[in-house]
């Protein structure tokens, strides 16, 4: 498995540990289940890797590597299956470098979304096509995916209806005496100071309201790290310059989203994919409505759940009530039936693993159908517009010695010169160009 954030890693190793585990016509394997971390702006730091909770990989043993790296490993190891948990653009460089590869026997190749998919639908997918699997985390996606891949004249064929590899944990139950309200944050929505630190009021006034309830602000990350979006304006920052201070009943919270959802009584969010851990565990989920229902946000997605609201409502008591019918086409399986959603992707997976011999990978985005975009995707993994290292990027890793520590030095200085960059230098240069 090969993830390039903490969202993605936690979505690859689980959806592995998904396909490879459970009910199946196939006969029973020993698994044993790899993970890398392809090198970027959003690697995951240690501490990221351990709130993300246990997903069957030893993290000791999980390595960064480059795109080139990578496809080294592939080559030698000898997989049976890659789940790719990345971005679309390193999903389509990896699948035209497995492709160059040009291996007798390559692996099932296995990709999706980790979560709701309400922005770049096209541009995502085409950039995933040409794996063997392309999971879908519900019925409402799978049929949006193959209108996307059938209407450009793409193989549709390898869309696979699933769910949310991550859904689980006890049905809420009330307790007597807590009232616990849970805000969960996204890195990137809203994206604005003026929206984010109306959010951060608005949750912080709920506090003063109700002080016997506990309110919750449950962030993604620490200032300067990444997440698999990039978060300008950190609500920790916020939180320090807001006026007033905070209330007793009111805390910023880190750690992994199921165990917190296991003391929550309501889950409010803008468009976070939290809100479809919440609904899984039957949780009374809120939708914000307060900045609009808008395709930049994402809350769009929710039309029809019965979720949106305001904090206005919220303040006065209320709690949405999910529409039924949208949630059996939202992969949130309330009713039970979470555990067999895999059987049909394992099912599929076996059959690709039982193959004599797998046909080449074929991506939609080629040297001919997108000569203007596909170089580019390549290159900024090191490959060629063919699929093959670009001269020089094979060279192998130093991993020990001098050079392998001053080059993880530099690596590290630079990683957190962009954090600095993009957090404090970026948004001040943006509010001078807007005087």
């Amino acid at each position: 498995m090969l993830a390039d954030s903490d969202t993605r890693w936690k979505w690859g190793a689980l959806t592995a540990r998904r396909l490879t585990t459970g009910a199946s016509s196939g006969p029973v394997r020993r698994t044993d289940i790899s993970g890398l971390l392809l090198r970027g702006r959003a690697t995951p730091t240690p501490r990221q890797l351990a709130e993300v909770g246990d997903v069957g990989i030893d993290t000791d043993r999980v390595r960064e590597v480059t795109a080139v790296e990578f496809l080294h490993t592939v080559r030698d190891e000898g997989y049976d299956v890659v789940v790719l948990a990345l971005v679309g653009g390193a999903v389509q460089a990896m699948l035209h470098g497995l492709a160059a590869l040009q291996l007798p026997a390559r692996p099932v190749v296995v990709t999706g979304y980790v979560g709701v998919v309400y922005e770049k639908l096209a541009d995502g997918l085409l950039l995933r096509h040409g794996a063997d699997v392309v999971l879908a985390n519900s019925r409402h996606d799978a049929e949006r995916f193959r209108a996307v891949y059938e209407g450009v004249g793409a193989d549709a064929s390898a869309v696979t209806e699933a769910a949310l590899p991550f859904l689980g944990g006890a049905p809420h139950r009330p307790q007597k005496g807590r009232d616990t309200v849970v805000f969960a944050a996204q890195p990137s929505v809203p994206a604005s100071r003026a929206d984010r630190t109306y959010l951060l009021r608005r949750l912080v006034e709920h506090a003063r309201l109700h002080p016997d309830r506990e309110v919750l602000l449950k962030l993604r990350s620490k200032p300067g790290e990444h997440t698999t979006h990039i978060e300008e304006l950190p609500y920790q920052r916020l939180a320090e310059r807001l006026p007033g201070g905070l209330p007793p009943n009111f805390r910023l919270v880190y750690g992994h989203m199921g165990e917190v959802l296991d003391r929550t009584d309501l889950l409010v969010t803008v468009s976070s994919t939290a809100a479809l851990e919440s609904l899984h565990r039957r949780i009374p989920t809120a939708i914000l409505s307060d900045l609009g229902v808008r395709e930049a946000l994402g809350n769009h997605h929710f039309i029809g759940s019965g979720l949106l609201t305001s904090w206005d409502h919220l303040d006065g008591g209320h709690r949405p009530e999910p529409d039924s019918e949208w949630l059996a086409g939202q992969g949130v399986a309330a009713d039970g039936t979470y555990a067999t959603a895999y059987d049909h992707a394992r099912a599929r997976v076996d059959a690709l693993l039982a193959t004599a011999r797998l046909p080449d990978l074929a991506p939609y985005y080629t040297s001919a159908t997108a000569p203007g975009y596909l170089p580019g995707i390549l290159a900024r993994h090191h490959l060629a517009p063919d699929g093959h290292p670009l001269p020089g990027a094979a060279a192998p890793r130093e991993t020990g010695g001098v050079r392998g520590a001053v080059r993880d030095a530099v690596r590290e200085a630079a990683r957190g010169a962009y954090r600095q960059g993009v957090q404090r230098v970026a948004p001040v240069i943006r509010r001078m160009g807007e005087l």
